[in-house]
């Protein structure tokens, strides 16, 4: 069921999945000009509480939405940009990561199929494109978190391990967000299609938003929509009942 229209919302919107339709691998995703336009179509109705939640990191995320920069929460919240531009990264060992992350690169060179992603503060190891290698992708990015040893977790996508700091998630980036202007006294709305989304479904609940799971699959998201094209379509409704420019100082109103 798809969720309601609410006045003074503060969009969380996660982007492979759920902004972009999922392609073979990340680096094939090219957003279309209506989707960048989406976008900024929503930070300017909603006064800039618009922030990007995803899996990548903010370069690559900025790639994708050029010529805009948003907030943004990259690398499962390893790293966040604040709307007033600054950085915000997690203390950790980088160059540890990057030497173990080598055995991972290797072994996804030496199997057709495999798609190995530096982000930086962690490593990705995609199978989309060989799903029959997904326990051997496990196993081996496992491998490399056990000589890290503590601070670090593989975390579980669809179709991807990844190898990351622990003690960050999209659901702590969004707090963070909520904390912030012009976030704070709006009322949250998190779209994610993805296991690691999770994390944010549980923060927006708790604080009386809205969730939305894009997709199938089990979920604590309170809503649903049913692909990409459904959540571009829902937000762009949203925008169309909304209209633009927002009043900021109106009250709270279901739409």
């Amino acid at each position: 069921m798809a969720p309601p229209f609410i006045g003074q919302a503060a969009f969380f919107l996660d982007i492979d999945g759920t902004l972009l339709d999922i392609a073979e691998t990340p680096d094939a995703v090219e957003p279309k000009r209506g989707d960048c336009a989406l976008i900024g179509d929503l930070q300017r109705s909603t006064a800039g509480a618009v922030a990007l939640i995803s899996g990548r990191n903010l370069a690559s995320i900025d790639e994708l939405f050029a010529p805009l920069v948003l907030p943004a929460a990259g690398q499962h919240g390893v790293e966040r940009r604040d709307s007033r531009g600054r950085v915000h990264r997690m203390a950790f060992p980088v160059d540890s990561l990057q030497r173990v992350a080598r055995d991972v690169e290797s072994f996804a060179r030496r199997h057709e199929g495999l798609v190995f992603e530096n982000k930086g503060h962690s490593v990705a190891l995609h199978y989309r494109l060989a799903p029959e290698l997904a326990e051997a992708a496990h196993q081996v990015v496992r491998k490399a978190a056990r000589r890290l040893g503590v601070g670090v977790e593989v975390q579980a996508g669809k179709m991807v391990a990844e190898l990351k700091p622990a003690g960050r998630d999209k659901g702590m980036a969004i707090e963070e967000f909520m904390r912030e202007v012009p976030f704070v006294g709006r009322i949250p709305v998190f779209l994610g299609d993805d296991v690691t989304d999770e994390y944010g479904f549980r923060v927006v609940n708790r604080l009386g938003g809205h969730s939305v799971k894009i997709g199938k699959g089990p979920t604590e998201a309170r809503w649903r929509l049913a692909d990409a094209p459904g959540a571009r379509a829902w937000l762009r409704a949203w925008l169309d009942r909304r209209g633009q420019p927002v009043d900021e100082d109106e009250d709270d109103q279901v739409l």
